[in-house]
């Protein structure tokens, strides 16, 4: 790039890009052949150009003074003369600092390489990547064929915005019908690709590209719409990022690749010059916002985890996993504390130094957490937590910013970059970074939580994710992933639906949009205009706390959100027994069209840290810390110790809880607030019920449209004898955006809690109509065993399919004291706490500090559902120090025990250490569950009826041995207690819930089953309600494996009178699979039960032989 000394005198490098007409690797030498060329040209007309520019800036100049003029004869005050000049100045300065931006942008891509080697005393972040990086490539073979086809590609964009954005600009508005383009040119800038890296692909069959690229166009595009005399347009961009592009599937056909994945892995930095009414998004304060804005549509687009995908070839398989493929990974950000940032706040005109008032954003890709703000503190602890997807590894960073908050501009305190691949490797990365353009660090653990295809682990996560504290939202223990593709046969102009009319006169065919939901999650799908087949295929993604628990709501809706086209509600507990927890399927929708229906493929995966020692680090400041100046005097020491006591010390009020059974049934006569087309239009609500009490809190399901709901939900709650308490209940009508209230009622507890049982209903307060039907149960624990098999029954009879299983049973610990933790060579004592957890429940006891014999005296009630099975989990675990011992104890212990009670020392698993505890179980009797249980159990056949021995009859108070008392609490009772059939038996529970107005079966286990071949067989038990043979009545249990003894305790329903149920015939058959391959059902024995002969009313589970039947056909 050197000249010779012949060329004459050579421009300065400011005036090189004065001619943007020309390539941008013309050489420097022909600028100046040109301008020597020139100067031989004659003055005059020189002149006359000088002395026109002249009168012209006089003449600006002099309009600048027609608005002060105009300000003086209307009467307004110099106010706002200046207020208008300010922003006339701010509007220049941000005007010109772009221009400035722009011509520096386009001197050093004009002559990137000669300015490259003259300014490398840049830093690194002006610098082009392949100067910075060494695996970066420049690739001019690239930027010169771009150039070639630039040309081309406007004329492209010319007929894509005039053909094809004008109409649909013109079509969206009556307002805009007069709009077009005036004018499109993409200007003689190319786009240039300043470096290119090529990843080695996480498999064989994908190719990964990133491209630095870098426009700084002279674009020039103008809209107008005439009707408004309103003209704007854009002249001048920039727009600088690293692009993605992804080559993948590799296929073995022409042309060699399947698709190409384009997105930008950060969001990319963009600066606009406007023109026309545009002019006014330069002003200070709009300008930020509207290029914000812009970038906010780019990335929704074009920035991870959106991505444009283009096929290449036809009939290209999972395109859905293409276009939204699933997370490498989840990363779970603790955002715990800073220290050491810079003071930004200053009084008295800098006199006075203050301090800030720090708050930080969370960043990963498109993903953007904000903390909340912590007042006057240069050392501020957050402790907040955050989950974020990760798509791509290497590529995307972990960004924090940190912030002084002020009421007009934020104080930037500095920021730090992680790249994820480093939490990858890691897994847990728990450290002090230090921020970048400011001063102080800030404390993040960082945890790499894979996806797990099954649910195996789900339980282990789950109880982890009790023990953690998490804010503002609890831990995640799944990920799910709808890809929404299409529907078909949508209602077309009310052909299933009742329309008002006002929404008849419009088209015919819908517009129709999808709202899916996760408890207080809704995403939504763009619209489809006029189909009734709509195509979406569109992706969405959730955190699930509890993906046994929760439900995913779909409701397909017209446009205006005015019309319901149908809906489906899908437990996830269905894809936890599904081959890779995923669904791929046709779904039919509910109050929809008989053929309406949704595809959609579901894929959920269980969020796993895998590592060994995972515990949370100490926050500095927090209760409990070590501090290294601070000596523990009681450590190791006994002189004066007390005496080691035998038993815990509990206050009078430990054990005397009660449970209190909250009974939703109904409501009626609530208010309509739901309205369409700005109120034209009456709807109804779509009722809910929120409880609270004892500082917990309840949420019933939503019933859609329906101003007389029926909920049927069963709420428990342990609460204390403490005067005063009341039932807050409050009933609302859920929206998208606020939910409306529909009324409020109080209970107090006092009569609950004398009398034992409420039954009534509750007029609504603050709303002109409305009650609410509530039914409420104070459960009294017994110290005994005797009614356990009686409340286990009942239970299962009274429980609802929309409610959590009952409590059987409460247990009430306290935990005193732990003595002989262990100590590691050369550290302090550790600062102990422990964990309570039975089930999904934990409760944290308060961190003792530095001791290896801490006193927690603490106490915790936990709801027990299947005593016989579930056990106390307690963990002993140091702040910072990670685990220091753990005990397991089985509830069916306490069974056996006088007034089932635990009160002793137990040693920790680790054969280390010891703690202090009492554990006492109570039986949870109901009185007024509407069902006679019975604690016997029946063989019935169709020849006699012999009856089993008692269960509980005769048995002497606590004088059985513990598994003596264990095989008479299962429910599967041994094949040697009563004589089976040649065929087996199956033992079920057939009763009538009249208030629900159902029929229950419950099949408990088969036993003593026919082995017909050399492997014991797959069974599952089939349920008809004859005379129907139709599917709507048969009902089907899960299948076991191998067993001649399958349990399988499984309640169905059918919704018929009871005059009717009394006419039906139970059909049960057992079944299991002939072969893998074969549809061909074996019979292993059926029964058939005369409803009309059964005491439909007392719900007594009981054991009937299997009988043989000629026909074994396929189920």
């Amino acid at each position: 790039m050197e000249r010779s000394p012949g060329d004459g005198s050579s421009p300065s490098p400011a005036d090189q890009p004065s001619a943007p007409s020309d390539p941008p690797d013309q050489p420097p030498a022909a600028h100046t052949k040109r301008d020597l060329s020139s100067g031989n040209q004659p003055a005059g007309p020189g002149a006359a150009g000088e002395a026109l520019a002249l009168l012209t800036s006089f003449g600006r100049r002099l309009l600048v003074l027609v608005p002060v003029y105009l300000a003086g004869a209307v009467g307004l005050s110099v106010g706002f003369v200046l207020f208008g000049l300010a922003l006339y100045l701010g509007w220049r300065r941000v005007r010109d600092e772009k221009e400035r931006s722009l011509r520096a942008a386009r001197q050093l891509l004009d002559d990137e390489e000669r300015l490259t080697a003259k300014t490398l005393y840049m830093s690194h972040r002006e610098l082009p990547a392949w100067v910075s990086f060494p695996d970066v490539e420049k690739a001019e073979w690239l930027n010169k064929i771009v150039a070639q086809v630039w040309p081309f590609l406007g004329q492209y964009m010319e007929k894509l915005l005039t053909e094809t954005v004008a109409p649909a600009v013109r079509g969206s508005n009556p307002h805009l019908q007069t709009f077009t383009f005036t004018r499109v040119e993409l200007g003689e800038k190319p786009l240039r690709i300043l470096g290119v890296k090529v990843h080695p692909g996480q498999s064989k069959e994908q190719i990964l590209l990133d491209l630095n690229i870098s426009y700084v166009g002279d674009v020039q595009i103008d809209v107008e719409v005439k009707k408004y005399f309103c003209k704007a347009g854009i002249k001048g961009m920039q727009l600088h990022g690293v692009l993605r592009v992804i080559l993948e599937p590799l296929i073995g056909n022409l042309p060699i690749v399947g698709a190409v994945s384009m997105f930008f892995i950060r969001r990319p930095t963009l600066d606009i010059n406007w023109t026309g009414m545009t002019n006014l998004l330069d002003i200070p304060g709009l300008s930020s916002l509207s290029d914000t804005m812009i970038m906010d549509s780019i990335a929704a687009f074009l920035v991870l985890p959106n991505r444009l995908l283009v096929p290449l070839v036809p009939d290209l398989q999972d395109v859905a996993q293409l276009r939204s493929p699933l997370p490498r990974g989840i990363i779970r950000i603790h955002l715990l504390a800073a220290r050491g940032l810079g003071s930004k706040d200053k009084y008295v005109k800098g006199l006075i130094e203050g301090k800030s008032d720090p708050y930080a954003l969370v960043r990963v890709g498109t993903q953007t957490f904000c903390s909340r703000v912590i007042n006057e503190d240069l050392n501020p602890q957050w402790g907040e937590t955050y989950e974020v997807m990760v798509h791509e590894v290497p590529g995307q960073e972990i960004e924090v910013e940190v912030f002084d908050k002020d009421p007009d501009k934020d104080d930037f305190l500095g920021r730090m970059k992680l790249d994820v691949g480093k939490v990858l490797q890691a897994g847990v990365l728990d450290n002090w970074f230090p921020l970048q353009g400011g001063q102080g660090q800030v404390h993040l653990r960082l945890e790499w939580l894979s996806l797990l295809p099954s649910a195996e682990k789900l339980e282990q996560v789950l109880q982890w994710n009790r023990g953690v504290s998490s804010r503002p939202e609890p831990p995640s223990a799944a990920i799910l992933v709808v890809y929404l593709d299409r529907a078909q046969d949508l209602p077309v102009n009310g052909d299933f639906l009742i329309l008002p009319p006002q929404l008849k006169k419009g088209n015919k065919e819908p517009n129709p949009m999808v709202q899916l939901s996760i408890q207080d999650m809704t995403q939504e799908s763009k619209a489809v205009y006029s189909n009734n087949c709509p195509v979406w295929e569109e992706a969405f993604r959730f955190f699930l706390q509890d993906p046994q628990s929760q439900e995913l709501d779909v409701q397909v809706k017209d446009d205006s959100r005015a019309l319901t086209l149908g809906a489906l509600t899908l437990p996830l507990g269905r894809l936890l027994t599904a081959p890779e927890l995923t669904l791929d399927q046709w779904f039919q929708l509910s109050s929809s069209g008989p053929n309406s229906r949704l595809y959609m493929k579901l894929v959920m995966r269980i969020l796993y840290l895998d590592s060994s020692e995972v515990h949370f680090p100490t926050v500095p400041g927090t209760p409990g810390a070590w501090d290294p100046d601070s000596e523990s005097s009681q450590a190791g020491s006994s002189v004066d110790a007390p005496p080691r006591p035998c038993h815990t010390t509990p206050d009078s009020h430990f054990g005397t809880e009660n449970v209190l059974r909250i009974h939703v049934l109904e409501a009626q006569d609530l208010i309509a607030k739901d309205r369409f087309l700005g109120g034209l239009v009456k709807g109804k609500s779509d009722p809910y019920v929120k409880l609270k009490l004892a500082g917990r809190s309840f949420r019933s399901r939503v019933v859609r449209e329906d101003l007389n709901p029926r909920w049927n939900e069963v709420f428990e709650v342990i609460v204390t004898s403490i005067p005063g308490q009341e039932l807050d209940i409050e009933v609302f009508d859920k929206d998208l955006d606020k939910d409306d209230f529909l009324g409020r009622s109080k209970v107090s507890l006092t009569a609950v809690l004398n009398t034992g049982f409420l039954d009534e209903w509750l007029t609504l307060e603050d709303v002109p109509s409305g009650r609410l039907h509530l039914r409420l149960e104070r459960l009294t624990p017994r110290p005994t065993a005797a009614e356990l098999e009686e409340v286990l029954q009942v239970n299962s009879l009274i429980q609802t399919q929309k409610s959590a299983e009952l409590a059987a049973a409460l247990l009430s610990v306290y935990l005193e004291r732990a003595e002989d933790l262990p100590l590691r060579k050369g550290t302090k004592p550790p600062s102990p706490y422990a964990t309570l957890t039975v089930g999904d429940t934990s409760h944290k006891t308060k961190t003792i500090s530095q001791t290896s014999a801490p006193v927690w005296d603490e106490s915790a009630s936990f709801l027990i559902r299947k005593p016989n099975t579930e056990s106390l989990e307690l963990q002993v675990r140091g702040e910072g120090t990670g685990a220091l011992g753990s005990l397991s104890l089985p509830l069916s212990e306490l069974l056996v025990t006088d007034q089932l009670c635990l009160d002793r020392w137990f040693t920790l698993n680790n054969g280390q250490g010891q703690v202090l505890l009492r554990a006492q179980l109570g039986i949870l009797v109901s009185q007024h569950s509407g069902v006679e249980a019975h604690s016997h159990s029946y063989s019935h056949s169709s020849s006699s009826l012999s009856e089993e021995p008692e269960l509980w009859g005769g048995l002497p108070h606590i004088t059985s041995s513990a598994p003596e008392l264990r095989q008479r609490l299962t429910h599967g009772d041994s094949p040697v207690e009563a004589p089976a059939g040649p065929l087996g038996q199956v033992k079920l529970t057939v009763w009538y819930y009249s208030e629900e107005r159902k029929l229950v079966s419950i099949v408990h286990s088969c036993r003593a089953l026919r082995q017909n071949g050399r492997d014991p067989p797959d069974p599952y038990v089939s349920l008809l309600l004859l005379p129907d043979k139709n599917r709507g009545t048969k009902r089907k249990t899960s299948q076991k494996k191998r067993t001649l003894n399958p349990e399988f305790s499984e309640r169905f329903e059918w919704e018929l009178p009871l005059d009717e149920a009394l006419r039906r015939k139970l059909d049960v058959s057992v079944k299991s699979n002939s072969s893998f391959m074969s549809r061909e059902r074996e019979l292993l024995g059926k029964v058939q039960l005369d409803l009309a002969e059964i005491d439909l009313s007392q719900g007594a589970a009981q054991w009937y032989d299997l009988m043989d039947d000629k026909d074994k056909g396929s189920s």
